[in-house]
């Protein structure tokens, strides 16, 4: 069956015909538009539209001589369970063998691959997307998720109709397996200090598992829109928007607690506010981390994505724990690659995801894992409180992530045209925001690094029409403003750049 690649609802051809818009395609997942009561947003996928899905991703496993062991999951919506359904139809006609967890966190699925040794893994979850909203996150070699060359195969091969439908696939529902993730979550962790910690859940899925995880290592735990309600009547389930975090900032001073701790819709980040109510950027709490790993691991490997604080190549205190950091691709898939990779024993990306390796978890990414690390760092320093252990930290001066219009067309071609300034600049030896050029990274866009670390970075938005600018100085505001100044005026060398999203 070949796909098309629009329909109208409420027509015999989206009744009869396989709806899979190309667009949904993205470079680590799957996502598309599902549709909602009341929306009058055309669909993008439909439920046909789906199964072909499922038949295009066992026709790749299979086609890639990976087992035919496929875990699935799904995610706290209305519509979830029969997406999961017509996944898992699709994969048994091209001969998977399905092991169904049920309702589940991403990186519950993530474990089950290892628990239940299925090399595969199709969790449906929108993350933190609104209602209306679905996709999918795969991958065919744990703990490692799809990137660019994966999703491109599969995309390819589901919009030709492209597909092995061998038979011969099963199905089974795998019983009460929320129990087995926790327990391994947990075991083997207790706190000796008694923390009181809110569990921020935006009413999404980790309303299910957060709250008892924080229990059972032994914190006090205050609740915060935990029960699981798929309208999301506060807010979407997300730890990067502000109306979240200003909740679990409220609810902290309200509280007195220890630490805010919340939690995206399908579980994979974690987001912090401190308990002054401040809301710690994911970047800053990575160095947090990393001071706490490499105090017990001298010599750690770290990888952090091209967005993130210098801080992890300057602190004092990492250099004097022997600690090692890799600047790599910003993208959850890219990230979790390099850290497996490496061998790393952590990864973290600006925008939350955090991964782990032995002996901590197993390479994937887990806002419980970090939940629970951030609540063992706060336990191994008893005297002092989060808000402490922050401001303990060498004083930076960043920015937002700023993101000025760029056609996705032009975006790419504008970057390589600035990498390839900056290169020019540094091999003449020019001065560059009134220093020496002391570094240049470029695997994801360019980060130009100057003789006192203050930098800027520039590179191509992975799923929007945009550029992504962030600058950072650990000297003062003033020498930020002029690596900002600086690095916009090269960036304006090319026409059709739209104005900054926001300012700092």
């Amino acid at each position: 069956m070949k796909p098309v690649s629009a329909a109208q609802p409420n027509t015999f051809a989206f009744e009869t015909s396989a709806l899979v818009a190309p667009t949904g395609f993205r470079e680590y997942d799957a996502r598309w538009w599902f549709g909602r009561p009341g929306s009058s947003k055309t669909p993008e996928l439909n439920l046909l539209g789906v199964q072909v899905l499922g038949m295009g991703l066992a026709t790749l496993i299979r086609r890639r001589g990976v087992g035919p062991r496929i875990v699935v999951g799904h995610d706290f919506r209305s519509y979830s369970m029969a997406i999961k359904l017509a996944l898992c139809s699709g994969l048994q006609a091209a001969g998977a063998q399905v092991k169904d967890i049920g309702l589940a966190l991403s990186p519950m699925a993530y474990f089950a691959q290892f628990a239940l040794d299925a090399p595969s893994v199709a969790m449906v979850t929108a993350s933190h997307n609104e209602n209306g909203w679905t996709g999918v996150k795969m991958g065919m070699q744990r703990p490692l998720t799809f990137g660019p060359e994966e999703m491109g195969a599969l995309r390819d091969m589901v919009l030709a109709g492209d597909f092995d439908l061998v038979g011969g696939g099963s199905y089974e529902a795998v019983a009460d397996f929320r129990a087995a993730y926790l327990d391994d979550l947990t075991r083997g962790r207790t706190l000796k200090r008694k923390l009181r910690v809110v569990a921020a859940c935006g009413n999404g899925t980790a309303g299910a598992f957060a709250p008892e995880a924080l229990e059972r290592i032994g914190c006090e735990v205050i609740p915060l829109d935990t029960g699981l309600d798929h309208t999301f009547p506060r807010y979407n389930p997300n730890p990067e928007d502000m109306e979240m975090l200003h909740a679990m900032r409220d609810k902290v001073l309200e509280t007195g607690a220890d630490v805010g701790l919340g939690f995206d819709g399908d579980g994979d980040r974690c987001g912090v506010v401190d308990n002054e109510g401040d809301e710690i950027f994911a970047d800053k709490v990575g160095v947090m981390l990393a001071r706490d790993i490499s105090a017990l691991h001298p010599g750690a490997k770290f990888v952090v994505d091209v967005k993130s604080t210098g801080l992890f190549n300057t602190d004092p205190v990492l250099k004097r724990h022997g600690a090692e950091t890799d600047y790599w691709k910003t993208g959850h898939s890219y990230i979790k690659r390099r850290v497996s990779e490496l061998g790393a024993i952590a990864g973290f990306e600006k925008s939350g995801h955090f991964f782990f390796n032995a002996p901590i978890g197993r390479g994937y990414d887990d806002g419980l894992i970090t939940a629970l690390a951030i609540c063992e760092m706060l336990d191994r320093n008893p005297g002092k409180s989060m808000a402490d252990l922050y401001r303990d930290l060498p004083l930076t001066y960043g920015t937002p992530t700023m993101s000025p219009h760029c056609a996705d067309t032009e975006k790419y071609g504008v970057v390589d045209r600035v990498v390839a300034d900056f290169a020019a600049m540094r091999e003449k030896g020019e001065p560059f925001a009134g220093q020496g050029i002391a570094e240049l990274i470029t695997v994801n866009g360019v980060r130009v690094v100057v003789e006192d670390g203050t930098w800027g970075l520039v590179r191509a938005s992975s799923n929007k029409p945009e550029l992504v600018v962030v600058v950072e100085s650990p000297v003062s505001a003033e020498r930020r403003r002029d690596m900002f100044e600086a690095l916009d005026a090269v960036l304006r060398r090319n026409p059709g750049i739209g104005p900054y999203n926001q300012a700092f």
